[in-house]
Formats: structure tokens, sequence, C-alpha cells
């Protein structure tokens, strides 16, 4: 299926205090994202650390954004798992609750097949009646989907499209040569985001925009619009912000980001740790140099 996801989706911070996720913060980023022009909001993909999170914070936290989003956005929750049965049930558990779509990561650590892939996918497809996002991030995962296997994962009905975080140009461009016209492309990588789009790409998925929600959706707009000299210049701007926000693994410079910003982020949750002196004064300096208004 195509033209589920178009624009600006936030893969957004879970931010944790010491009873569990701070739901009143949570709802705060909301509200910023959707005065941002964001049309989607990604709750549990890689940026929220669900890794760290019980199944009944998952769950409260699905909830709570679905009823916060209140159809203003769509809401997007990851669902996928290193095993089949879980990623299913996670689906399925969504759905029920309200979500709009789910976007699923490859499994992580079991190196699956691509015919593994391609039935990962399938069972979560025919769970689900919701459209489905593939996720692929093999720097975390220890797979890569290969663009021949999404070729025959976007025959699927219900899958929507897929997050490409490869960071691997030439394999972004033979998966959107071999998807086109079945599901669409989704740059999963901030650094890559104007490449991608000018590739056919119809979203970015993006942990940047949690900062600058904005900007990252002019971005979005000045190449949907083909005004590329304008594109370039913002994709300029941004790119000093990205490489803080990548100074550490995603989340940690997010979520401090966030908190400059004057949001309750919180800290990470271990084994993540808060980002380093050195690299929070680079992420204050790339933030006031792309316009925000640091309050920290």
């Amino acid at each position: 299926m195509t033209g589920f996801l178009k624009g600006l989706a936030t893969a957004m911070i879970t931010p944790f205090c010491r009873d569990g996720v701070d739901f009143d913060a949570f709802g705060k980023m909301t509200e910023y994202q959707i005065e941002g022009g964001a049309d989607a909001l990604v709750v549990l993909g890689t940026t929220g650390e669900p890794a760290t999170m019980s199944q009944e914070e998952k769950r409260a936290l699905m909830e709570y954004a679905v009823k916060k989003a209140d159809k203003r956005v769509k809401v997007i929750i990851g669902t996928g798992a290193n095993n089949t049965a879980s990623a299913v049930e996670n689906s399925k558990t969504a759905e029920k609750i309200g979500a709009d779509g789910i976007l699923a990561v490859t499994p992580y650590y079991n190196k699956c097949t691509q015919e593994g892939l391609y039935l990962y996918y399938k069972a979560i497809c025919e769970a689900v009646s919701i459209p489905v996002i593939c996720y692929n991030v093999p720097g975390r995962t220890g797979v890569n989907l290969l663009p021949e296997t999404m070729a025959k994962i976007a025959r699927i009905p219900n899958v929507a499209g897929i997050k490409e975080a490869s960071g691997n140009m030439a394999q972004v461009l033979e998966t959107a040569r071999l998807i086109r016209g079945a599901c669409d492309l989704y740059s999963g990588e901030d650094m890559l985001n104007l490449p991608v789009l000018a590739s056919g790409g119809t979203a970015v998925i993006s942990v940047v925009s949690n900062l600058c929600p904005a900007k990252v959706k002019a971005l979005c707009t000045a190449i949907e619009q083909g005004d590329f000299q304008k594109a370039r210049a913002l994709n300029d701007e941004l790119i000093p912000l990205t490489k803080a926000c990548f100074l550490e693994v995603n989340p940690i410079p997010a979520k401090a980001g966030m908190n400059l910003l004057g949001f309750a982020a919180g800290e990470p949750r271990a084994p993540l740790t808060p980002l380093e002196p050195t690299h929070l004064e680079a992420l204050k300096t790339a933030m006031i140099a792309c316009g925000l208004q640091v309050k920290a």
C-alpha cells in the first residue's frame, strides 16, 4: 500500500521520572510536535527506549499517546521484537488501543535469514489490519533487510513502507527502485533525509525533530514543492545539529537536548548514561546555531 505516511514523523523520546514514565512531560512534547507541524508521532521506537520498559509501562504509554494525539496527528507504535510471537502480540495490542499504524523493527540478536525476515513481517501483517512499517537498522539489530527481500514484503497488502536506516545510500536507492508503486520509502537516518526524499521517499522518521520539528518539517515541505534551493539551505542548517544529536548513541543527546529546551525529559535508563559534559556543550552550541532557545 502507498500513501499512509507523508512529511514528518518524529521518533519520540520517552521522558522518565522517579515513578516511571512522565506522562505530563510526554504530553507537553506531543503538543510541541503538533505545533511544529509534525504529521505523525512514532512511540516506542528505538528513540523511546522500549527495551528498558516494562510491558505495563509500554501499554500505558501507548494508551496515553493515542488519547493525547486525539487524531490530530497519526500515532505509530513500535511493536517489533526478537521473536515473531511477541511482535505479533505487541502489534495486536497496538491496534486494539487505537494506533494508526505500527513500526516493526527487524528481529534483533537472532540474525535470521532473509526468508525469516519475510515470514516475520508476513505473520505481523496477517495479525493486524492497520498499516505496517518495516524498520531496517542493521547497526543495531545485526541483520540487514535486503532490497530484494523488501520487494517481496512490499507485496503484502498492509505493508505501508520501510524506514531505511542502513546508512547505505546505494542500498536505499535499490530498495526505492524495487518497491516503487507497491509501498513507500521513509528516511530513518537524519543525515540522509534530503537525499532519501529527493529519491522518492515520502516521509522522514526523525530523531532531530524532537528538538526542532518546524525546521525538519520545512525541509520535507521544500522538497515536496520542488524547492531544492530552500531544501539545501535548511539541510545545511540542520547538519551540525544532526551531528551533535549523534555524538553518543541515540537517544542520549536527544534527551539532553529536550532538557535544554526546558522539557522534563529526564535521563536515559541504564545501561544508557547521561550525555558527557563536553558533548553537552557541543550540543548546546549546535542548538543555538540552529536557532533554538536553550533554557538551561
